[in-house]
């Protein structure tokens, strides 16, 4: 342990309440930063775009003749450039603290699509009176007001639009099981089962629940199946592991100590921690209340999500499968051909393997092996040359004439992008296993199913003949935490290398 968070370790354990209670308020303001930032983003992209095409649409201009006298100050009767970004900026700026004062940027916050809607007008509207007074104080007669009202409805029309996309999106992706949080609640009374019911009633909160964790001691208990209550504070973290879960919430009320103990725990694995309060003798002060659907909960920790990394991920995806998918299509319709030519069955091969969080879904590839081959496994298994839970034979006797051409040069898997498109994978990514393997992995091998699992990655395109698991592992989860977007795209021209070189297996 380095001397300095030798030393932080002991500050943090003499601190006081209020030092603690301020540490907690920063862990939760700190993690929604990342998302906070991503809309405010778009609000002003949104700002900025319709200001464009409204100025163009009443001018009868063009852009770029527009963007000229713009800059020269000659757009409206010599107004400075600099006054008219002004004012724009000014709008976007009232929106977005508007926006963000009626939670408009916790979109999982609000009760419903009608309610976000309807803040939604109301912001656009304060934000546009606000505007058309800055106008009159400014005397800015010669802006047109038809500038401003087109402007105005644009604004409204486009961020109504969006935030209907993003939340129809958001709930069939939850009814898919996609990007739900896993959550354990701390305790089995009457707070627990409420909150539980809950969660599990009202899908669009996209919350999983995953088991109670029984807490000797509490003031009320009620009647819980053996298969709700899943294990105690002791075994809290090893089946938060076992399960996937994201986030923790504490319905009991406990000794200040043990709540900092978990609390200490989370933030060394990641989860986040939320309470239903009772203020826990002030260890909550100055957090903020946040409400999963009527339920109050204060959040102590939450991990960094880089969400517009992840958006930006999500594109890239989707423009890069898409254009391979396209520009391949010829190719792919012959090998389609030559695979039903070669040999009798399916030319597709679909598999079950295990996504992100213990996720289940159906991985497409050719067809690169006789049909009876998962029936014939058993027979090869002493040929296996991987260690611990792989299975690989280099001259696996299975394999077709035409099938081990596609897999020497990774064909096989171009299928795999129709996967990407669905969601269920990523360009790049640890590899999908199969069910038997994630049967035996160890709780530190889990931390490859903390992602979206990918066609290549890391151990493809560096290590893809070491046959040793550990070091499988071992780049999967250096590649999940080191990663940027930046290295996602250095993965990909990397694999274009391999491919063409033969390497595959």
């Amino acid at each position: 342990m380095a001397t300095s968070d030798f030393w932080q370790r002991v500050s943090a354990s003499v601190a006081t309440p209020s030092d603690r209670s301020a540490d907690t308020a920063r862990d939760a303001s700190r993690s929604s930063q990342g998302k906070v930032k991503f809309w405010i983003f778009l609000d002003f992209l949104t700002v900025l775009v319709a200001t464009i095409i409204a100025t163009v649409y009443e001018r009868h201009t063009t852009a770029v003749v527009g963007a000229r006298a713009f800059y020269k100050g000659t757009l409206f009767n010599g107004r400075s450039m600099w006054i008219l970004l002004g004012l724009v900026c000014g709008f976007a700026i009232t929106l977005v603290i508007s926006s963000r004062r009626l939670n408009l940027y916790s979109p999982k916050s609000l009760t419903s699509f009608l309610h976000e809607q309807r803040l939604t007008v109301q912001v656009c509207f304060t934000s546009g009176l606000l505007l058309t007074g800055t106008l009159y104080l400014v005397r800015a007669e010669d802006i047109p007001r038809g500038i401003v009202l087109l402007t105005l409805v644009l604004v409204t029309v486009c961020l109504c639009l969006r935030r209907l996309i993003y939340r129809t999106l958001m709930y069939r992706r939850f009814e898919r099981g996609q990007d739900t949080r896993n959550v354990l609640i701390i305790g089995t009374g009457a707070e627990a089962h409420a909150l539980r019911h809950h969660l599990e009633s009202i899908r669009h909160l996209g919350y999983t629940f995953k088991g109670f964790i029984d807490f000797p001691g509490a003031s009320s208990h009620m009647m819980s199946s053996s298969g709700d209550v899943v294990g105690t504070l002791d075994t809290l973290f090893q089946h938060a592991r076992k399960q996937f879960v994201d986030e923790i919430f504490f319905t009991t009320p406990c000794e200040r100590g043990v709540v900092l103990d978990v609390l200490e725990k989370s933030r060394m694995h990641g989860v986040d921690l939320r309470i239903v309060p009772d203020l826990y003798q002030g260890l909550a002060w100055n957090s903020p209340v946040e409400y999963i659907g009527q339920f109050p909960t204060i959040p102590l920790h939450r991990g960094h999500v880089p969400e517009l990394g992840f958006v930006l991920k999500r594109v890239l995806d989707i423009l890069f499968s898409s254009l391979l998918l396209l520009a391949l299509s010829p190719f792919l319709l012959l090998v389609a051909i030559a695979i039903k030519f070669e040999s009798r069955g399916p030319i597709f091969y679909a598999c079950e393997r295990i996504g992100k969080k213990g996720r289940v879904f159906h991985c497409y590839k050719f067809r690169t092996m006789v049909h009876d081959a998962d029936k014939r496994r058993a027979e090869f298994l002493h040929m296996n040359e991987r260690d611990g839970v792989l299975f690989k034979i280099s001259n696996d006797p299975r394999i077709t004439r035409f099938g081990r051409f596609l897999r020497k040069y990774s064909l096989d898997e171009l299928p795999q992008f129709i996967n990407v498109l669905r969601g269920d994978m990523s360009v790049v990514g640890p590899r999908p296993p199969l069910a038997s393997e994630v049967m035996e992995y160890k709780l530190s091998h889990l931390r490859r199913l903390d992602v979206t699992p990918g066609i290549t990655g890391l151990w493809q395109v560096q290590g893809r003949q070491d046959p040793s698991f550990d070091s499988y592992v071992s780049l999967d989860v250096t590649y999940i935490e080191n990663w940027s977007l930046w290295l996602d795209i250095k993965i990909i021209i990397r694999t274009v290398g391999v491919v063409f070189s033969g390497t595959g297996t």
